[in-house]
């Protein structure tokens, strides 16, 4: 699977991002900074933000998640997932040898 997580900087990216590492919750996180123009509570924002891309496996998927949120500041935090049906047989080998959290 690959998550897609926002967060408010690149520093609480890079914290959620290791402690999903560190914690056999995903074999990499990639970390990305852009800007944002979304509504939120009727007022539409923009500004800078981060974003994980974190490679993990479906049976870590709930854990992963939980684990997101435990970690983030916001109170509705984008985590968005969707599943990979294709990829480099070795590549997806390491992604699921990787991820010891189940």
């Amino acid at each position: 699977m690959l998550v897609y997580v926002t967060c408010p900087d690149l520093d609480e990216a890079r914290r959620i991002g290791r402690a999903l590492v560190e914690e056999g919750l995903a074999a990499c996180v990639n970390l990305r900074t852009h800007e944002t123009i979304h509504r939120w509570q009727g007022a539409i924002e923009q500004g800078p933000e981060a974003a994980l891309l974190a490679k993990t496996t479906r049976a870590a998927y709930p854990a992963l998640e939980a684990r997101v949120r435990a970690l983030h500041s916001c109170s509705v935090p984008c985590i968005v997932a969707w599943t990979v049906d294709t990829g480099l047989p070795e590549y997806l080998d390491w992604i699921a040898a990787s991820v010891t959290a189940r």
